[in-house]
């Protein structure tokens, strides 16, 4: 009897130890999943890897594939591959979610699909419910201290005559690098619908352009070399500057500040819908949050509280400061981007 008994409780024991691993991986609740996000590249994906993808396999077993892209070639992938789209989540800025807006390839996303919606402050939802903003990055004047005697402190300033020589603007091409224009043109009488003080200004500055950069690393190569002393960059970017050195500083324009917010979407025939949602929840919690800002000093779109030694770098680190974002009508914006570039360059080839 007491053997019989011991039996029983040893194989109750074994059948506990073996059964374990198993009910830990059930658990797990997104194992053996693989969730394909359209990245940026470089510290950007690694960013979104490490405190959003990792937190979320480790509690969810949920694998994260992230490819680097850009926001126009993948716009063309998910449009001729709809029924079958390559990645689960799609990330656009501002003006790119007018384009996949129109192209209708991506579904809304409410508070009851991700609880954390709830968080993002008022007026980073420019879409209804479609799309998530999870950041928000500006494109300001930045300049070099040490080689400017005067400082720049507005868009307008780019055209002083004492910058012969010494700037870099971004492509026509750059639909949100070129929200310079659109702050020229305001800070001047004009408006998204009177572009004209900007293009006059543009006009003005012509021998103050040294390059129209292809890209930002093109452009930060520049100011490293010393080859300019002034420009429009991200904030973001001026912050990489500073870290490796240099004396650059970002300008706050005091009648506004330009820039676009970072979105992720869901295409409507996602693969995985439902991790997708899991993984949009990490983002906008404090962990996935706070992310982009520890490494590229990029602002937030939630209550999330910054710590303080991160916010003193970054753009938007105050109601005060975000304030000054300035709102696009990104409709218009986009509709005349044809005519913008057209004119942009015709002005500097002239």
């Amino acid at each position: 009897m007491i053997r019989r008994t011991f039996l029983k409780l040893a194989t109750a024991t074994a059948m506990s130890a073996l059964a374990a691993p198993y009910v830990h991986a059930q658990d797990k609740k997104f194992a053996g999943v693989t969730l394909r996000v359209g990245g940026w590249g470089g510290l950007y994906d690694e960013t979104i890897k490490k405190y959003v993808a990792a937190p979320l396999e480790e509690r969810t077993g949920l694998k994260v594939e992230m490819t680097a892209g850009t926001q126009s070639a993948d716009l063309v992938k998910m449009v001729a591959n709809r029924e079958n789209p390559p990645y689960d989540i799609y990330q656009a800025d501002s003006a790119y979610m007018v384009e996949a807006l129109k192209a209708d390839f991506i579904r809304e996303i409410k508070e009851s699909d991700v609880p954390n919606i709830k968080r993002i402050l008022p007026g980073f939802r420019e879409y209804d419910e479609y799309g998530v903003p999870y950041s928000v990055f500006t494109y300001i004047p930045v300049f070099n201290s040490e080689q400017l005697e005067k400082p720049i402190t507005t868009y307008t300033d780019l055209a002083r005559p004492d910058l012969e020589g010494k700037i870099t603007l971004p492509a026509a091409t750059f639909d949100t690098n070129c929200l310079y224009l659109l702050g020229m043109a305001e800070e001047n009488g004009g408006s998204i619908s009177n572009m004209e003080p900007a293009f006059k200004l543009l006009e003005k500055a012509k021998d103050n352009i040294v390059a129209l950069g292809q890209s930002t690393v093109a452009m930060i190569q520049m100011f490293e070399n010393g080859e300019v002393a002034a420009g429009v960059m991200s904030d973001a970017r001026g912050y990489e500057m500073r870290a490796k050195g240099l004396p650059i500083v970002s300008v706050m324009p005091p009648q506004g500040i330009y820039g676009a917010t970072s979105y992720m979407n869901i295409p409507k025939n996602a693969k995985n819908p439902e991790a997708a949602l899991a993984f949009l929840e990490q983002m906008l919690s404090d962990e996935g949050m706070l992310g982009l800002p520890r490494s590229m000093r990029l602002g937030v779109t939630t209550d999330v509280k910054l710590p303080e030694d991160i916010a003193k770098d970054m753009t938007f680190n105050s109601l005060e400061r975000l304030a000054l974002k300035k709102n696009v009508d990104w409709e218009k914006w986009m509709a005349d981007r044809s005519s913008r570039i057209e004119r942009i360059n015709k002005i500097l080839r002239g």
